[in-house]
């Protein structure tokens, strides 16, 4: 009687939680599937279509090389800010002068309006009054090169989230027991060594947490390509998200944008799982 009062009690103190991941989580995407099955201009009511809406995108040219643009900047910018959100960390974990100054300016950028942040770059690269081609003295198209756009996209929102990286491998750092790196350093290991065989391995959960939200992150990215580009130029920058947004709000075909979203979820779920399985038998959670 005892073991049902208790679990009915941790139900209880669950319970103002799991309403609010039903409400904002589940709820919302059963919504969109049934959403996906009609069509539905948003004035008229909604007819049944069933998967007709999924067989027109998966054979929708712009779907298909949306799906490509997302890859591509998703392979520019998650890799970069791993990599620089890491070095980043290993930099501010030395407790230099000023650490905890820079802690703060890193932060800003992660916790500031993407749209905001979009339209103060697109001044920045602007041709003609721009701040980079005033300091590089040479007109460069930045946003408007069909070769430039989706790296200068990249660059701004790499710039944008090595902070949070960062700050969630300056705690993984800060985990890690110095006695591990003290041994490394008895055994004669070098600075890169230590990195690899002890610093690395042991920062496997915090790169494991990082990489997932990152992806998940930068495929679902929005405002700052509609703020900089608006997808162009010639669908340069096109990524899955800007489509949904025209499919949905421009063309007001909320059946087609509903699978779109379907499809880039399903797409989300199959990656963070192959991450999953990636890293569970090469991480350890216990240290210490």
């Amino acid at each position: 009687m005892r073991r049902w009062r208790d679990t009915l009690t941790g139900y209880a103190f669950l319970g103002p939680s799991l309403v609010g991941v039903v409400g904002f989580l589940v709820a919302p995407v059963l919504v969109v599937i049934a959403i996906s099955l009609h069509r539905w201009d948003l004035i008229s009511p909604a007819r049944w279509v069933g998967a007709d809406n999924y067989r027109s995108i998966l054979t929708d040219a712009a779907f298909g090389r949306s799906l490509l643009v997302t890859a591509a900047f998703a392979l520019i910018v998650v890799p970069t800010q791993i990599v620089l959100g890491l070095g980043t960390a290993l930099l501010l974990h030395q407790r230099l002068p000023g650490s905890v100054v820079f802690r703060t300016i890193f932060a800003v950028p992660w916790i500031t309006a993407p749209l905001a942040l979009g339209v103060v770059w697109k001044w920045v690269f602007d041709p003609s009054d721009g701040a980079l081609n005033a300091v590089i003295g040479h007109r460069i198209e930045w946003l408007t090169s069909p070769t430039l756009a989706l790296p200068a996209v990249a660059a701004v929102s790499v710039w944008m989230r090595v902070g949070y990286v960062a700050l969630f491998y300056l705690a993984g750092l800060a985990g890690i027991p110095p006695q591990y790196h003290e041994a490394a350093r008895i055994d004669g290991a070098g600075t890169w060594q230590t990195l690899r065989r002890v610093t690395l391995p042991l920062l496997r959960p915090t790169t494991f947490f990082v990489l997932t939200t990152s992806v998940i992150t930068t495929v679902q990215t929005f405002d700052v390509v509609y703020a900089m580009t608006r997808g162009g130029p010639a669908g340069r920058t096109d990524v899955v998200a800007s489509l949904i947004y025209k499919e949905a709000f421009t063309s007001f075909r909320m059946g087609r944008a509903a699978a779109m979203s379907v499809v880039l979820f399903a797409l989300l779920v199959t990656v963070t799982l192959a991450q999953q399985q990636y890293f569970r038998r090469r991480t350890t959670y216990e240290i210490g």
